[in-house]
């Protein structure tokens, strides 16, 4: 029994509250959580006490910023409430702690569970409304809250009532300061004079009353000339309750701030529903009306009259619009708008701030639904101010037509080009060029073209002997909407090709034509010849051009050679003159060379750079240059690094391509094993160049080479598959097993036949036999690896035995079947 009375309503509880919270961890808001959860449960629970429901409480806690994440966590800390709940009751407890365990379970339950949940409720969301209605939004907005300014000056009007804090000072003869607040039945009380009934005046009725009451007291403080002064203000102000009913989305009863407005209390009450108003919303004190409040007067004009100031028990009645009309189209803010019976569509278009500026104002278009059927209106102009309107009416403002009513247009070689106005001073093909500031030198006069809209919007064009008509040889030509003339330039009509100048100039390139241009000017434009061109061979290929021919011909330029001197044309024609499409060859002098420099590093007399003096220096040459090899060389140590040139660069990105091609195919190059940098090392043998100069082994150098002479070295390295990677003295006549048997031997996956040996001039030799491998000083040994070799697993060897048995039995089965 026991267990049921504990555990049911706790069930009960969870299946009512647990939807709400799916719904509050589906909310997401960007806001920052201000709120504790302890600060939450507080917040709830004087909200209960103070008579709100769950609904209003979880809008303000949305408000205040209870987030997603914390309502989840709270959510979880009731699931574990419950849970712990049903525990203890499976226990058999005593009463004592079950009434303790209830006691949290209420507490953490509608502290945050119901309170919390119902925050992620949004009415917008259960009663939405996709029309856009002007002024809704005000009440739902959380920057504005309408909140009262309880900093303010005392109002005179103010009415005191129970909860008030006065604050009575008295200066002049006499000194006295009192702060009492005023008692349920409406008093407070006073030294001397006992309670003094303050309820339901006004500040200034209050200030007259206690002048009065301690003029009892005093001397001096009443009468027509007083000697002392009494003022009365406010102090901590009280609360009052207010009935929020009708069209909003939280009814109810508010605790608000004294100084609360109608305003703020339709925040708190979340702001109306999608049929509530804001035209006509009552405020009820003590059985009667005492205001109707119109937000639109607020909203459009400013005016807070009618944001009364509520009391003690009054209600704010919000009622169902009367009128709720559209309007679209070119007006300012297209919305619906709540409309008072009897007003008119002028107000209409005053309430969406008039028309754009691309409005046609001249006729609006509204729609009725008379009951049975559509009906449509054309109102004119005159007649906004007197068209009532009617719910459901939707009015649309249409835009100007998209064409012009008196514009031309020229385009081309004139000075200004553009649109202009179709006037009765500005009518005509002449006149319209004068307007434009005239033609351009370039302009072709002999030819211009009009381009007219026929009556059916089709294009017509028109020829004209604009040269004629400006001269006054021909007569001008009257203009219509929408003419525009097209003015052509002489350039347009005939092709200019552009000249190219290429070789050993600044800059070489493409420049335009010009008449009369030489070739001297063209080298000027391109920034002069460099260091290299040739004087004496400056080639122009022309291009073949005969418009009159009727047969084809085989020649396809022709070439001009010149010479300069100083920058001058001296042979060939000085007046010769460039040809559109033309193109200038500035040759490299053959007896023009660059320094071409190598770098001797290591053992040379005198180490260093070296400027090639011929083109086909040898290794040899560098060294003699350089004084010889001093005392230490190794001279059969020495190795070349040279860097890639153009030719070799391009046959590495065609091997890099064709790899990349095949890099799918079993037989493609390995991509990681290529030759990547700029820089490469060519094996020389720099003891045999010097003793036979000239010979093969003499190499040839080229620019950017660098040969390194070293010193002796008298060590070898063993790496690779070896038991110990070692380096060892060299000691003459040993062979590769020796130097093996220094690294400990081979290792276990060794692959001896791949051995090979690296030399210290940059030539690499595979050993093909132990006895007659070469082993040099400075050289290493390098034993590669075998592939390693997985072996089968047990899945895998059982699985080849299935499958070796299966073909045996299809294989007997066969056979039985063939006899």
């Amino acid at each position: 029994m026991e267990r049921a009375i504990i555990g049911a309503p706790a069930f009960r509880r969870r299946l009512r509250f647990v939807p709400l919270l799916v719904l509050l961890s589906v909310c997401q808001t960007a806001v920052y959580a201000q709120l504790s959860d302890e600060a939450v449960l507080e917040y709830a629970l004087e909200g209960r006490r103070n008579g709100k429901s769950e609904h209003q409480i979880g809008r303000e806690l949305l408000a205040r910023g209870v987030t997603a994440e914390q309502a989840e966590r709270l959510k979880r800390k009731y699931e574990e409430s419950q849970g712990s709940e049903v525990r203890v009751a499976d226990r058999g407890i005593s009463g004592q702690q079950r009434e303790r365990v209830q006691s949290s379970s209420e507490r953490l339950t509608a502290g945050s569970l119901d309170v919390v949940s119902s925050a992620a409720t949004d009415p917008a969301a259960d009663r939405s409304d996709p029309r856009e209605v002007f002024g809704r939004d005000v009440f739902r907005s959380r920057t504005l809250t309408f909140e009262p300014n309880e900093n303010q000056a005392t109002p005179s009007n103010y009415r005191l009532g129970p909860g008030d804090e006065v604050i009575i000072d008295i200066w002049g003869e006499n000194e006295r300061s009192l702060r009492e607040e005023i008692s349920p039945e409406g008093n407070i009380m006073v030294e001397q004079v006992g309670p003094v009934y303050l309820n339901g005046l006004t500040i200034g009725e209050a200030n007259a009353k206690l002048r009065e009451v301690f003029g009892q007291i005093y001397a001096g403080v009443s009468g027509d000339s007083p000697a002392s002064e009494v003022r009365v203000t406010l102090g901590r102000l009280r609360t009052i309750q207010v009935n929020v009913m009708g069209e909003v989305e939280t009814p109810g009863t508010y605790r608000l701030s004294s100084f609360s407005t109608v305003f703020h209390a339709l925040y708190r009450a979340g702001g109306v529903t999608p049929i509530g108003g804001l035209r006509d919303i009552g405020v009820m004190r003590g059985g009667r009306e005492v205001a109707r409040v119109d937000v639109y007067a607020y909203l459009l004009e400013g005016r807070q009259d009618d944001d009364v100031r509520l009391e003690e028990g009054d209600v704010v009645i919000v009622r169902p619009y009367e009128l709720l009309v559209n309007v679209s189209g070119k007006v300012k803010r297209p919305m619906h708008y709540e409309m008072k019976r009897g007003e008119t569509l002028g107000r209409l278009l005053d309430y969406a701030g008039g028309f754009t500026g691309d409005a046609y104002s001249k006729e609006l278009r509204v729609i009725r639904e008379t009951g049975r059927e559509y009906r449509l209106y054309n109102v004119r102009e005159g007649d906004f101010g007197g068209w009532t309107l009617e719910d459901g009416d939707a009015v649309t403002v249409g835009s100007v037509l998209d064409r012009f009513a008196n514009r031309v247009e020229v385009r081309g070689s004139v000075y200004r080009e553009g649109m202009y106005e179709l006037s009765d001073a500005m009518h005509t093909v002449r006149a319209l060029i004068e307007r434009a500031e005239g033609l351009e030198g370039d302009a072709f006069t002999g030819r211009a073209q009009l381009l007219r809209e026929r009556e059916d919007l089709s294009l017509e064009l028109l020829s004209l002997d604009l040269g004629g008509i400006m001269s006054g040889r021909s007569a001008d030509v009257e203009l219509r909407r929408n003419d525009v003339l097209i003015v052509p330039s002489i350039h347009e009509l005939e092709e200019r090709g552009s000249f190219t100048i290429g070789g050993e100039v600044a800059r070489p390139g493409v420049y335009p034509y010009a008449a009369h241009t030489t070739i001297e000017d063209l080298v000027v434009q391109a920034g002069g010849l460099l260091d290299g061109a040739s004087t004496v061979k400056v080639d122009v290929s022309r291009r073949m051009k005969d418009p009159k021919s009727l047969e084809p011909t085989s020649e396809l330029g022709r070439i001009y050679t010149f010479s300069l001197k100083d920058g001058l044309v001296t042979d060939g024609g000085a007046d010769f003159e460039l040809a559109p499409y033309d193109i200038v060859e500035v040759r490299r002098s053959p007896g023009y060379r660059e320094q071409r420099r190598v770098t001797l590093d290591g053992e040379a007399v005198f180490s260093g750079g070296y400027t090639l003096v011929k083109k086909n220096e040898r290794l040899s040459d560098l060294v003699r240059r350089a004084g010889g090899l001093t005392p230490d060389a190794y001279a059969h140590g020495a190795r070349l690094i040279r860097r890639l040139n153009d030719e070799e660069r391009a046959v590495r990105e065609t091997t890099l391509r064709m790899a990349r091609q095949n890099s799918r195919g079993g037989d493609s190059l390995a991509l990681d094993k290529l030759q990547l940098d700029d820089y490469y090392t060519v094996g020389i043998e720099l003891d045999k160049a010097l003793s036979n100069p000239g010979s093969d082994y003499d190499m040839v150098l080229r620019e950017g080479d660098r040969l390194v002479i070293p010193e002796y070295v008298s060590t070898v390295s063993i790496s690779g598959e070896v038991m110990y990677p070692n380096t060892v003295l060299y000691m003459a006549g040993k062979h590769l097993k020796y130097y093996i048997g220094q690294a400990g031997g081979y290792g276990l996956r060794a692959k001896r036949s791949k051995a090979y040996v690296i030399y210290m001039n940059g030539t690499v030799s595979r050993v093909k036999s132990l006895r007659k491998a070469r082993i040099e000083p400075g050289c290493e040994i390098v034993i590669p690896s075998k592939r390693e070799r997985k072996g089968m697993s047990l899945p895998a060897i059982m699985s080849l035995a299935t499958s070796a048995a299966s073909i045996g039995t299809m294989a007997a089965s066969i056979a039985n079947l063939s006899k």
